[in-house]
């Protein structure tokens, strides 16, 4: 193996598609501390900042994705993909990169398409169980695809898929262990059941109006709420934190939130979805409706496919939450099961894994 191994990696517009990538990045780094390694994204995007803030290098392409309605700003498209393949071979020829690895979003289009013709290995991962566009495309061509679901290989070529699971945050493996400490953390009563809820870090509207409908219901049935409200909704819903209610913008140590947690309500995302395998607690996933492909929902499908978890739509939440969701709640017999299914479902060693195949690729060229 190369000792100054040479790598770019490319994703991101959200954090589903940039943490995958410093993931990957950190783990190359711990076993190859003399590897060169470049970020790609988009300007203007979240991982113009994030990449950075994570100790790598990041270059930016004058990109963004194709609005599904018409819009004025399709228009636009083509002079950004011309402009960003150009800077892309400007990038991979003063980089000379050993290997390209794509984790989806815009950028990673223009730069994957480059490196492939011009014989470069490349690697793409794919976070969910229905390929975003980008990724369909590139993973005609790319040398292999790592994958979170077995579903997948009815979108990739399957003789050069691997299923590896998504890159989760290595402390999540300790989460049991943590129970006490969380409590204590965020000023919980042990006796009484604590449900988190996850909007994601800008928050989730729906979900937020959801929790605040049934505060009193909560309180009735003596259950404990972790609630992440999020950035965009923080300041309308921070006036309900109490003695059983730890109202947040955002939660900062999520190993104590998930260890704390007895059943968890949460969004449907990539990586999400994988932390939440390897957590190992029962579950209702609403899905977020403003994704491209309806991804969540597919992901969601990809766990109550195998009875490790709840699925309701935002659509079906005035008629069905309150029936499924607290008799869920005070049933321990399917608590266990799904808290005992949901496990099998999780790959801990992803990240571990795909760099195993980075490196392949890098001795075989």
């Amino acid at each position: 193996m190369k000792k100054n191994m040479r790598v770019i990696l490319s994703g991101g517009g959200t954090g589903g598609h940039i943490y995958p990538a410093i993931a990957i990045a950190d783990e190359i780094k711990s076993r190859h501390p003399e590897a060169e390694i470049l970020f790609v994204g988009a300007k203007d995007r979240m991982e113009m900042e994030k990449v950075p803030q994570a100790g790598y290098k990041i270059e930016g392409l004058w990109i963004t994705g194709i609005d599904r309605s018409l819009s004025l700003r399709n228009l636009s498209f083509p002079l950004k993909l011309i402009s960003s393949i150009s800077k892309s071979r400007k990038i991979v020829k003063r980089f000379k990169p050993d290997v390209v690895i794509g984790t989806g979003g815009f950028a990673s289009g223009p730069l994957l398409r480059v490196a492939i013709s011009r014989n470069i290995p490349t690697l793409v991962q794919e976070q969910n169980s229905l390929p975003g566009i980008t990724n369909k495309i590139l993973a005609k061509n790319a040398s292999v695809i790592c994958a979170a679901y077995e579903k997948v290989k009815d979108y990739f070529p399957a003789e050069k898929t691997v299923i590896t699971g998504n890159p989760v945050r290595q402390d999540l493996l300790k989460v049991n262990t943590l129970r006490q400490e969380a409590q204590e953390y965020f000023k919980l009563k042990p006796g009484k059941k604590t449900v988190l809820i996850l909007g994601g870090s800008l928050g989730a509207r729906r979900i937020n109006k959801l929790i605040e409908t049934y505060l009193k219901r909560f309180e009735q049935e003596n259950v404990q709420l972790i609630w992440q409200i999020g950035k965009l909704y923080y300041s309308d819903y921070k006036k309900y934190a109490s003695e059983a209610i730890v109202a947040k913008e955002y939660i900062n140590r999520m190993d104590l939130a998930y260890a704390a947690a007895d059943v968890i309500i949460s969004r449907a995302g990539a990586g999400s979805v994988s932390e939440l395998c390897i957590v190992g607690k029962p579950i209702l996933f609403i899905p977020s409706p403003n994704v491209a492909e309806n991804h969540q929902a597919k992901n969601a499908m990809a766990v109550t496919d195998h009875d490790a978890a709840l699925m309701i739509t935002e659509d079906e939440l005035t008629e069905k939450f309150d029936p499924c969701f607290f008799s869920f709640l005070k049933d321990e017999r399917r608590l266990e099961r799904f808290s005992r299914n949901i496990k099998q479902l999780a790959l801990p060693n992803a990240t571990s894994d795909i760099v195993n195949e980075v490196e392949k690729l890098v001795e075989r060229n």
